[in-house]
């Protein structure tokens, strides 16, 4: 498969799931709006939704692909099958854990609504109830990192929809039968979280079955030096690997000591998500592959050159998400979520912690796509360094900025992380002499800012004719934001044909 339509296929995939996902999201908003029980499950399901993007977007891949790539196929379905029971019990164990001590868990997770103890008390009710879906999407990823390592692309991109799409049809379902207090809506939505997630791990489970060689072979775990090193790399792994998730953990819990915090945070980090998510998914799906076959052979020029060129390609969709974003905060708040129990001052807070989380979106995405060579060579310790100080810088600035600004001071802290994490997986690059960005990435940098500076430029100007956008008024400035980006990036050499033929060519 060629590199193209490998990228297609699990770029639409990540894309399709994100769309859901604002679909979901849109009708969350609708059915709970921003009051207590929004923040309750809100609170409640950001710590498996945590776990859900970060091994939806492969954050297991770093520990699994290098290892399993260098045993023979035999071997490497028996150690598949290893990892999968051992970290099958260990989520077993967790998830017994955390239905015993949910209470205790739920005022680490909103620790501002100590005081409200019948708020505090749905969010540990709602705990309970979503959290057996990392136990499914966990083990769901692992076999898609197995299915990615061999090329199958299809089921992996596929199967991560089921959660959404089942999501999205309970609240169409309860908001057309009988009306139901917001109380008891959330729990079902809770509910409906853990049984979608056993969907989407049993699709992958028919894919690692299907074909003449099944890709997993079960058998009593042996316990290996690669199955522990696989173990001990895991947790470092998924900190690595979801470093700006953590960074919005830490920032909710801030953010729990301010009426509707937590949902405004969560509505504009969705939205924030779906370019850097789109990355990622990418970046772990098919570049750390490659930079693993390379770092395999020696050939540290090749990881260089396409660290470069991958950052051109996560620049190229980065900025002009970031300044679009900025641009029609507003609009975009509105359109996507103000309707239902969702008040328009809503949607203003909405706006204003997503237009100061966008600044933060060009490094994130930097990040994610840098941290990759770092995977590939095993430099975990790098990488759980510079994830720590960006957790570190985040906390300090939202605590900083928070007191003057509130929540979207919260949101700059989340975006000086972002900073100050890139900064530091470069700073690591450079320090093992892979860091050495060329003519060409500076070249194509300039050209995309100078895309970004007009198609912003275009977008004020359109915004002004829209003073209260609706749903086709914003689809003409995205639309027509695009456009005008894809134009002046074509005319400035930002994209060439060159590109074309490079990405068609076989991987």
């Amino acid at each position: 498969m060629s590199l193209i339509r490998s990228s297609l296929l699990v770029g639409l995939g990540s894309m399709a799931s994100r769309v859901l996902g604002f679909v979901r999201d849109m009708l969350f908003a609708q059915a709970l709006g921003a009051g207590p029980v929004a923040d309750a499950f809100l609170a409640a399901f950001r710590l498996p939704n945590l776990v859900r993007r970060i091994v939806g977007e492969g954050g297991l891949n770093p520990a699994l692909i290098p290892a399993l790539s260098a045993l023979e196929p035999d071997e490497a379905a028996a150690t598949a099958g290893d990892v999968l029971s051992v970290f099958g019990l260990a989520l077993l164990g967790l998830t017994a854990l955390v239905e015993v001590g949910a209470g205790l868990l739920a005022l680490v997770l909103a620790p501002g609504l100590h005081d409200d103890g019948e708020t505090l008390a749905l969010v540990a009710v709602y705990t309970r109830l979503s959290f057996p879906i990392v136990l499914s999407v966990t083990l769901a990823s692992i076999g898609a990192a197995i299915l990615n390592m061999r090329g199958r692309f299809a089921a992996t991109a596929l199967a991560p929809l089921a959660v959404n799409g089942g999501l999205i049809l309970v609240l169409i379902g309860m908001e057309a039968g009988l009306p139901l207090p917001l109380a008891e809506k959330a729990a079902w939505l809770a509910l409906a979280s853990s049984l979608a997630g056993l969907i989407q791990l049993a699709l992958v489970a028919a894919a690692l079955w299907r074909g003449d060689v099944p890709l997993v072979r079960f058998r009593k775990p042996r316990w290996s030096p690669l199955l522990r090193n696989l173990l001990l790399a895991g947790f470092p792994v998924l900190v690595a690997s979801g470093a700006v998730q953590l960074f919005i953990l830490a920032a909710t819990q801030i953010a729990s000591f301010w009426p509707s915090g937590v949902s405004w945070l969560y509505y504009a980090e969705r939205v924030m998500q779906l370019p850097l998510g789109l990355m990622a998914a990418l970046g772990s799906g098919l570049l750390l592959p490659e930079l693993a076959r390379r770092h395999r052979a020696g050939e540290t020029g090749a990881i260089v050159a396409a660290q470069n060129r991958a950052l051109e390609v996560a620049l190229l969709l980065a900025l002009p998400a970031s300044a679009a974003l900025i641009v029609l905060a507003r609009p975009m708040s509105s359109v996507l979520f103000e309707r239902g129990a969702f008040q328009s001052s809503d949607a203003e807070g909405t706006a204003l912690v997503l237009t100061a989380l966008s600044v933060g979106l060009p490094f994130a995405t930097a990040a994610k796509v840098l941290s990759q060579t770092l995977f590939a060579r095993g430099s975990l310790k790098v990488v759980l360094v510079a994830a720590m100080l960006g957790l570190v810088l985040t906390v300090a600035a939202s605590l900083l900025l928070a007191w003057p600004l509130g929540p979207t001071g919260i949101a700059l802290g989340v975006s000086a992380g972002c900073v100050g994490h890139a900064a530091a997986v470069v700073l690591g690059l450079h320090r093992i002499g892979l860091w050495a960005p060329d003519r060409a990435l500076a070249s194509r940098t300039t050209r995309i800012v100078l895309a970004v500076l007009a198609m912003s430029l275009g977008l004020l100007g359109a915004g002004s004719l829209f003073p209260q956008p609706g749903v086709a008024s914003l689809a003409a400035l995205c639309l027509g934001g695009l456009a005008l980006y894809a134009l002046v990036a074509w005319a400035a050499g930002a994209v060439t044909r060159d590109d074309w033929a490079a990405l068609t060519k076989k991987a």
